[in-house]
């Protein structure tokens, strides 16, 4: 595969690591996604006495001056008013500040589990989807060869400028001319002008110190180091992404994704 320098041309040319031959296999990348993402839910609960701390109480249909039979009104749990007067329908669902039919509870299991080994093999899939063509040119506007390759030197950017320079000599400028333009969140969020960016390309760099401030002002462009790959950095929404590799990063991927781990 064709390495290039920071203008664009090609420099040399280098084998592919074994990860990019793995071949991309959807169900397993969208499983492994499902597994990450349930990592960010939080259990939600509720408190036991919600909507039962009221003076009602259900006193049953017979012998009973509190039943409220014959009286047209319906027989439920009523608050206790003073002289043995019956007050507002409460405790049960259908009635205001009653309780919640089916409340959410605490115990229950949020977070889907996935095998570690299972968990390597959707990242090597999604790798190696990362250099499938065409498969690129159905997400991105890319008329290129994927994967790009790029010399280590870029590794050492740090201005923004620069880098968006180096990323239009490799023909992404139309990608990320399409992820500058923001839609607005649907719904009600709409009125807070909540802007969502298109994701664009996936800068992966041995070492992301420099380079990683100079691609956290460019909307849609996201830099990572080899040790930080996730799905969902690889294939957000279960499918591959448009993705720059520096040359040192290629060297480590497969020490690096063996060593993942999905807490």
């Amino acid at each position: 595969m064709n390495v290039y320098d920071l203008e664009g041309k090609v420099e040399k040319s280098i084998e592919l690591p074994e990860a990019f031959s793995a071949g991309f296999r959807e169900d397993l990348v969208k499983r492994a996604l499902l597994a990450e993402q349930s990592l960010d839910y939080q259990p939600q609960g509720h408190d036991v006495m919600a909507g039962l701390r009221t003076t009602a109480v259900y006193v049953g249909n017979y012998k009973s001056y509190r039943t409220g039979r014959h009286m047209g009104i319906a027989i439920r749990p009523r608050q206790k008013l003073g002289g043995g007067a019956q007050g507002d329908v409460r405790r049960i669902p259908s009635a205001t500040k009653g309780r919640r039919a089916h409340p959410h509870k605490i115990e229950k299991t949020v977070v889907e589990r996935i095998n570690n080994r299972e968990y390597v093999k959707a990242i090597f899939a999604a790798i190696s989807g990362c250099g499938e063509s065409e498969m690129i040119r159905e997400r991105h506007r890319f008329s290129g060869d994927a994967p790009i390759i790029i010399d280590q030197k870029i590794e050492s950017v740090s201005k923004t400028k620069e880098l968006m320079r180096i990323l239009g000599k490799l023909g992404l400028s139309d990608d990320l001319d399409a992820s500058h333009s923001p839609r607005l969140a649907k719904g009600m969020r709409r009125k807070a002008q909540l802007r969502h960016f298109r994701r664009s390309v996936l800068i992966v760099a041995k070492d992301a110190g420099n380079i990683s401030k100079a691609g956290r002002n460019i909307p849609g462009v996201e830099v990572c180091g080899v040790n930080e790959l996730t799905i969902r950095r690889l294939a957000p929404g279960g499918l591959p992404r448009l993705t720059v590799w520096s040359e040192n990063a290629l060297a480590d991927v497969k020490a690096a994704v063996e060593s993942k781990k999905l807490r």
